[in-house]
């Protein structure tokens, strides 16, 4: 029995295990490809990457540094249109409050001016009145003056 559970331990491990095989596989490959290449490319890939290497080091800061630079100037270009959109605003802004102020003023300015002729005419009148009663007062005067001049 002991022979029989080797046997199909044995078996299942040929049907089943196929490590063995793939490993082989994979050994002849890469012994193959080895050999036809000539490690050609790992070579490229270590030359690739120092070239990566030496490109970041040199190009990337110098480009990164001017790219900030260009940045802030657009930036402070943009800042300063933005700046003076405001000051425009602010300038209409005053502007119309002038022109609001300067409607009220002459609207004022009327109604001072129809004040002023009211109060006009109620003087002219007040003043005809007492031209008018001064003028019978002293025409009264004058009467009697003749009148007693006459006696």
């Amino acid at each position: 029995m002991d022979k029989i559970a080797k046997d199909v331990g044995d078996i299942q491990s040929r049907l089943l295990d196929h490590r063995p095989v793939i490993n082989a596989e994979v050994r002849y490959f890469v012994r193959e490809f080895e050999e036809k290449r000539g490690h050609r490319e790992s070579r490229l890939l270590e030359n690739l990457n120092k070239m990566v290497s030496e490109t970041n080091e040199q190009i990337l800061p110098t480009d990164l540094e001017g790219m900030l630079s260009d940045v802030v100037k657009r930036l402070e270009a943009a800042n300063h249109m933005a700046e003076r959109v405001q000051q425009r605003e602010l300038e209409a802004q005053q502007s119309m409050q002038l022109q609001v102020n300067m409607e009220r003023l002459k609207d004022d300015w009327a109604e001072f001016l129809k004040e002023q002729q009211r109060l006009k005419e109620e003087v002219n009148e007040e003043h005809a009145k007492a031209v008018g009663k001064l003028s019978t007062k002293y025409s009264e005067k004058k009467k009697d003056l003749t009148r007693f001049s006459l006696l």
